[in-house]
């Protein structure tokens, strides 16, 4: 039977449009090959686009893709910006480093995790140590194991959940969940026991491209929580990192701020109990860099009915075939829901990112 995975978008495509994007501006590409294949036997690859002197004091840098499917609008805002830079000069002392689908396998199969079911945002934790503990996940994880998509089974987990809910409150348990676990491989949310291919890349590509840098500003590019159209610009951390002062400076109310830790709060609709974000990565990798560690999130739709497309998604991957009629149709509603079809979401979450990056690369030319 022929595949009825989605066509438009595809990952190869947005690799295709990226890598001649870069070329029309002039940048370096370097290709980090991932040892899997997407859902056409397509090759995968996380790119890496470099524009200005290698050797700057000063980095901008945009990561897309951390959470596969995320990646479509945040490819597309990469290949506007190398648009962009056909017909200006990067400041000088300034170098441009974009790295494109940092989990390629999330993006061409259309999942927010990655080959591994792991949350490539709760994996950057030191597995040297013991892991994050989150107990009160156990007594949720049987809803996310059921057989059924439609059938008893799926009823049953919709009625724990809704107990949770009711006893805890939506949000309460959604943190709960959330917050990321780091035990059940088959679980939402899962951390993972071990760094991923995409963690282990991240930070290959840092080393080689970032960490020789004075000042850096990073942006990891999301959709899926707040209001709907709404690019929010955060900075995450576990705690107030050495340039937080320059980087609130730079952006003033636009900025939310959000410290992590297992008793924090958010109402940005991003999780502040979660472990191993990427951004805090960043800061511990790039120790003697004066790193600003941003997130631009744009909102889509309700969180609930995101959750329940997560479970179709997350059942799909245990018990479906992702290359059927059912897969298609939970894919189509996995699309939807992290890059709405909706045109005044995608231009106007395309500005906001465009307006925040300028007045990054203005701030980075007199800093």
């Amino acid at each position: 039977m022929a595949s009825a995975f989605i066509d438009t978008p595809s990952y190869e495509d947005q690799r295709q449009r990226f890598a001649q994007a870069a070329d029309d501006a002039g940048a370096e590409r370097i290709e980090y090959r991932h040892p899997l294949r997407g859902p056409r036997g397509e090759t995968l690859a996380t790119d890496v686009a470099l524009l200005g002197d290698r050797n700057a004091k000063r980095r901008f840098v945009a990561i897309s893709g951390t959470h596969g499917i995320e990646g479509y609008y945040g490819s597309e805002c990469q290949i506007q910006l190398l648009h962009d830079l056909r017909h200006r000069e990067v400041p000088n002392d300034v170098s441009v480093v974009l790295v494109h689908l940092v989990n390629p396998w999330g993006t061409a199969w259309m999942r927010r995790v990655n080959e591994d079911n792991v949350d490539v945002n709760r994996n950057y934790v030191d597995f040297t140590h013991a892991r994050p503990v989150n107990s009160a996940y156990e007594t949720l994880h049987e809803i996310y194991l059921c057989k059924d998509l439609d059938g008893p089974g799926r009823r049953q987990a919709d009625d724990i959940l809704a107990t949770h809910i009711r006893n805890l409150g939506q949000t309460a348990t959604m943190n709960i969940v959330e917050a990321g676990q780091y035990l059940h491989g088959d679980g939402l949310f899962f951390g993972g026991k071990e760094a991923t291919w995409t963690n282990r890349t991240m930070r290959a590509i840092l080393n080689e491209h970032v960490a020789g840098a004075r000042i850096a500003m990073s942006f990891d590019l999301h959709t899926g929580a707040g209001a709907f159209g709404h690019p929010m610009l955060m900075t995450i951390a576990e705690r107030k990192y050495a340039a937080y002062d320059t980087a609130q400076s730079i952006y003033g109310p636009w900025l939310h701020t959000i410290i992590t830790s297992s008793e924090a709060t958010s109402d940005t609709g991003v999780t502040a109990t979660a472990t191993g974000y990427t951004s805090q990565a960043l800061l511990d990798q790039l120790g003697d860099v004066q790193l600003m560690p941003f997130v631009i999130e744009c909102g889509t739709y309700d969180g609930s009915v995101g959750h329940s497309i997560l479970r179709d998604d997350h059942w799909l991957h245990l018990h479906g075939d992702p290359l059927d009629a059912t897969g298609r149709r939970i894919k189509e509603a996995m699309l939807e829901q992290y890059f709405p079809a909706d045109a005044d979401w995608r231009e106007l979450t395309a500005l906001r990112t465009r307006q925040v990056w300028q007045r990054a690369l203005d701030a980075l030319a007199r800093l």
